[in-house]
């Protein structure tokens, strides 16, 4: 492998993952990375793992620089599996290294892997490792995304080492952000902080305004998975910072699913409604697209019209599956409605309602159903549907 450098002698040592598709649920459909950071000074540091799948790339790939055996200290900045599963064979070759993690990830390290961790450093938001040149200082960051999370900052190059934050699932053969196509990068950040970081927003914010007022320089910003930013690192945490906020755009995500085409039928006029407002509408068929993308689109919308045929009573098993997704996610801010088809029985447009009133979700009354195939009447109450939304959100 060609090496590649951070800065002088900080290296990047993870691994791609060109065909990973699903990520506990969350459409990959670019691939993904794990990354690793090798910095080697008067000690010799491993930033992170990879998923053990990958655990030979990973020994390869710092194998190439120094011999693992090298290693003095290996950092868990997370203990989810994609990043820490390769520990325990890491250990085994960095017999001496010590391992540093937070105090609730060494907890779970030993919950992972055994009481062969239980003599695992643990380190909390202030505390530094010198390592010669350099220093190394924490910063806690419980719940982005798991409690034990943390970030690793050199301080004399001013890297940020945030694991699972400000990332993105892309594989690529480059790993700098002014390496790839800006616009394919910011719609897989997007849709990384939309499915995995959008219910921790509050947070979020919380933790980028405790990083302003620590006045911490950031001329670098390596994540654990994707690119990483050295270009303009501010770009990707204004857009965290905008993401957290949850500032949105007139903007009506219509997510829907249909047996015989009446339920397809009702999201088309109520998309015209809302067009003919002057609002930007996004359509999302659920089985021709997915969770993922609907949640992706969500982010930056005022509000979320979801659809559903009415079967057994209830409804359509895709969208008691979106709603199931996005309610755990808790899209903020969002007015949502509500519209469907039935025969002889409705059901679908009462439990998806139940469902968002549970969730707490600002709820616009006025929900559409109608019987069998709607005719043109029928067509225009679904437009008119449209228009009302599209008036709320713009005043």
């Amino acid at each position: 492998m060609t090496k590649v450098s951070l800065a002088e002698n900080i290296y990047w040592v993870g691994a791609v993952d060109w065909n990973i598709r699903d990520f506990h649920g969350y459409h990959t459909r670019r691939g993904s990375t794990y990354n690793a950071y090798l910095i080697l000074d008067d000690k010799n540091v491993l930033v992170d793992t990879v998923k053990h799948t990958f655990c030979d790339d990973l020994v390869t790939h710092i194998s190439e620089i120094i011999e693992p055996e090298k290693l003095d200290y290996i950092i868990v900045n997370h203990v989810e599996m994609d990043h820490s599963s390769s520990l325990p064979k890491i250990a085994k070759l960095a017999k001496n290294a010590t391992i540093i993690a937070s105090p609730r990830g060494k907890e779970a390290l030993i919950e992972h892997y055994g009481q062969e961790f239980a003599n695992v450093q643990t380190v909390k938001t202030g505390d530094t490792l010198k390592i010669g040149a350099r220093t190394l200082s924490f910063l806690e960051a419980p719940m982005l995304h798991w409690p034990d999370s943390m970030f690793t900052y050199i301080v004399e190059d001013k890297i940020l080492m945030p694991n699972d934050a400000f990332g993105q699932h892309l594989a690529s053969g480059e790993r700098f952000d002014d390496e790839v196509d800006q616009h394919i990068l910011m719609e897989e950040a997007q849709t990384y902080y939309a499915n995995i970081l959008m219910l921790l927003g509050p947070l979020v914010a919380k933790k980028i305004q405790e990083v302003v007022q620590m006045g911490i320089p950031i001329d670098m910003i390596a994540p654990s998975h994707g690119v990483i930013w050295r270009k303009d690192p501010t770009k990707i945490i204004k857009a965290y910072a905008s993401w957290a906020a949850g500032e949105a755009k007139k903007k009506i995500v219509i997510v829907y699913d249909t047996m015989w085409g009446s339920t397809d039928k009702m999201a088309r006029a109520i998309a015209e409604g809302a067009v003919s407002q002057g609002v930007d509408v996004k359509m999302c068929k659920l089985r021709a697209s997915d969770n993922t993308e609907a949640m992706t689109e969500i982010l930056d919308a005022k509000a979320v019209v979801v659809g559903s045929p009415t079967l057994n009573n209830g409804m359509f098993p895709t969208v008691g599956s979106f709603l199931t997704y996005a309610t755990g996610l808790k899209p903020k801010d969002k007015l949502w409605s509500f519209f469907g088809s039935f025969g002889w029985g409705g059901g679908a447009v009462r439990a998806m309602t139940e469902t968002a009133r549970k969730a707490g979700f600002e709820i616009h009354e006025a929900n559409l159903q109608i019987k069998y195939i709607p005719d043109e009447d029928d067509l225009k109450r679904c437009f008119e549907l449209g228009k009302q939304i599209a008036t709320k959100i713009s005043t």
